[in-house]
């Protein structure tokens, strides 16, 4: 099987219902286009999208903030229908380029300790966990707080 050609690019307020209507395909407790497009409009914030189809609908997103050298993964998240194409590691890719680009030197994020495929995903990046939150997600798992040396 061919892998599709990733498409990623900065996000922008016309994306906003995609995103959420990604976001919402992903996680239980969910953010509205509202909320994405607050996210979008802060100083700081990378947002990026990507796809493998020709008409470049959006297939998954990650939101950063960044401080100082420092940035914070808020989320990633791809489409439950093209997951395993490898959008989640192209868009960190291009994440980490622009963050290393812009003089961060760690990315933090936390990831529901079950999802071993996000844990798989980091942990390739080399990111290592340094700590744990007990009860973090609304259903009542713990999450893995990773650190990421860019």
């Amino acid at each position: 099987m061919a892998v599709a050609a990733i498409d990623v690019r900065v996000a922008g307020p016309a994306d906003a219902a995609a995103l959420a209507t990604i976001h919402a395909a992903c996680f239980a407790k969910n953010w509205d286009a509202d909320a994405i497009t607050q996210f979008l409009g802060i100083p700081g914030c990378l947002s990026l999208v990507a796809s493998t189809t020709p008409d470049h609908q959006t297939q998954g997103f990650l939101i950063i903030r960044g401080a100082g050298d420092e940035a914070e993964l808020l989320t990633l998240a791809v489409d439950p229908a093209f997951r395993r194409h490898g959008l989640a590691r192209a868009l960190l890719d291009a994440a980490t380029a622009v963050l290393r680009a812009a003089g961060a030197k760690q990315l933090f994020l936390e990831v529901d300790e079950s999802n071993s495929a996000a844990r798989g995903l980091y942990q390739s990046f080399g990111a290592v966990v340094v700590g744990r939150r007990t009860r973090y997600y609304e259903h009542g798992a713990d999450a893995e707080t990773f650190s990421l040396a860019l």
